[in-house]
């Protein structure tokens, strides 16, 4: 659903993830100081893995929800509706992602800020075929302020 947007005030967040090599597909590891930021890097992660973010102008705001009985279930249904965001009209590609609803492990709503995908000014990267369950993580240490997940994505 795309929300009103002015695109006054948006201010980027700092790069808080990595690619790890995998056997056949890549692993995404992101992490934060909390799991809501933790899994706002692991999105912009996946973007990241689809084309060069610098690249993406912050033309549109859309809304996501993704609901889940568990974490990890929640962490796959939220990069599973960010990447149906991208694969359906209007192709949307994130160059930021504001989680404004965090619900006790079982419900997200998130604001998707970016533009439709355009080849010849987003460089191609990766195409992103699915999350998967394989392996995934979600560490969480409250005492230090440090969360992480890894996630292995279909490539």
């Amino acid at each position: 659903m795309e929300v009103e947007f002015s695109g006054d005030g948006i201010t980027l967040p700092d790069c808080k993830f990595e690619y790890l090599d995998h056997t056949a597909d890549v692993q995404l590891h992101a992490w934060g100081s909390s799991l809501k930021e933790a899994f706002e890097q692991c999105g912009m992660a996946m973007f990241g893995y689809m084309t060069e973010l610098p690249y993406v102008d912050i033309k549109h705001c859309y809304k996501i929800e993704a609901e889940a009985d568990d974490i990890e279930g929640l962490l796959f249904h939220f990069l599973d509706e960010l990447l149906f965001l991208f694969c359906a009209e209007p192709y949307l590609i994130c160059r930021k992602l504001e989680i404004i609803k965090f619900e006790s492990n079982n419900k997200i709503e998130c604001l998707c800020y970016g533009e439709p995908f355009e080849i010849g000014k987003h460089p191609q990267g990766t195409e992103v075929k699915a999350i998967t369950y394989s392996a995934m993580q979600i560490l969480q240490n409250p005492e230090n302020n440090f969360f992480e997940v890894f996630v292995i994505i279909d490539i």
